[in-house]
């Protein structure tokens, strides 16, 4: 078995030198003047080397609609007379 050495602090602050965080490096938007990651679009309005990749606006419409859509069935569910598990259980009953 090896004997385990102990490390002095300097050579301990050696290794831990490179363990510091950095800011990441960001760039700013042509269109819109945002700031985004290099390589990658814009997630403020889509656009990547100066054409629009994704219609964010467009995007962000279809998912209000589906979320309202999804508001007005739970709560159309919600007003109705009874849940589908009671009616199943009612007509348990009845046979």
């Amino acid at each position: 078995m090896v004997i385990r050495m102990r490390h002095t602090r300097s050579h301990t602050a050696n290794r831990r030198s490179h363990h510091a965080l950095k800011a990441p490096t960001l760039g700013v938007c042509k269109n819109c003047g945002a700031n985004y990651r290099p390589h990658h679009m814009c997630l403020s309005c889509g656009y990547y080397n100066g054409r629009q990749v994704i219609d964010l606006e467009a995007k962000k419409t279809a998912r209000e609609a589906r979320m309202n859509a999804k508001k007005e069935a739970i709560k159309g569910s919600a007003v109705g007379d009874e849940s589908p598990v009671a009616e199943a259980e009612e007509k348990t009953e009845q046979k």
